[in-house]
């Protein structure tokens, strides 16, 4: 968390940003340099399902309306692809919220390092869950591999009150009607069973 000047369209919210970083020593298919594509679709669907799953609330987060807020920066490092990264990201930024001190300051606004003056509160515990579509069978939790020959995903974002609050669909695949459904309830169920362990 730092301090810093809130965005003009929103005087009185603070500032979320999520950031991901695709290390060569993750994966051979990594490259050094600026975030690729999948690096920064990671990063948006991970700040959409905490933004619209309310996870934090930004308006908790003003100093001084219109002057100064707080940021929350969430940078994911992937150390390790082994597939479902993005499931694994939305675990682990949320983790990192629930861990978060807020940083003390001074009588001048700034920020006293090493000091805090108490936790950021997290208010809903949104998470991701993605279910593969590999012909007719559904799959949650896939490896790298099943990724690569699955026909398409869809994930999830569900907070603990069921409330669905993200989907992005990966992959040329197509869903229907029924699969969707099942899609919800598996999302749901496996989100549930995950957070227990929050």
């Amino acid at each position: 968390m730092d301090v810093g000047s809130p965005f003009s369209d929103t005087p009185n919210q603070g500032i979320l940003i999520v950031n991901a970083e695709f290390t060569p020593i993750a994966s051979p298919e990594f490259e050094p340099g600026p975030p690729g594509e999948d690096a920064i679709e990671l990063a948006r669907v991970v700040d959409r399902c905490l933004r619209e799953g309310k996870a934090i609330d930004l308006n908790e987060l003003v100093i001084r309306e219109g002057e100064k807020v707080w940021c929350v920066f969430v940078d994911l490092h992937i150390l390790n692809h082994d597939g479902n990264l993005i499931d694994a990201s939305s675990l682990a930024a949320l983790l990192a919220l629930k861990n978060t001190r807020i940083p003390k300051l001074d009588d001048e606004g700034k920020v006293v390092r090493g000091e805090f003056s108490g936790n950021l509160e997290v208010k809903h515990f949104p998470l991701c869950v993605s279910v593969c579509k590999f012909n007719d069978k559904l799959l949650i939790d896939p490896t790298y591999l099943e990724e690569k020959v699955i026909d398409s995903k869809l994930i999830i974002g569900v907070r603990e009150d069921n409330l669905i609050c993200a989907i992005q669909k990966q992959g040329d695949g197509v869903f229907e009607f029924k699969d969707i459904e099942k899609i919800l309830d598996l999302a749901i169920e496996k989100s549930n069973e995950i957070r227990r362990f929050l």
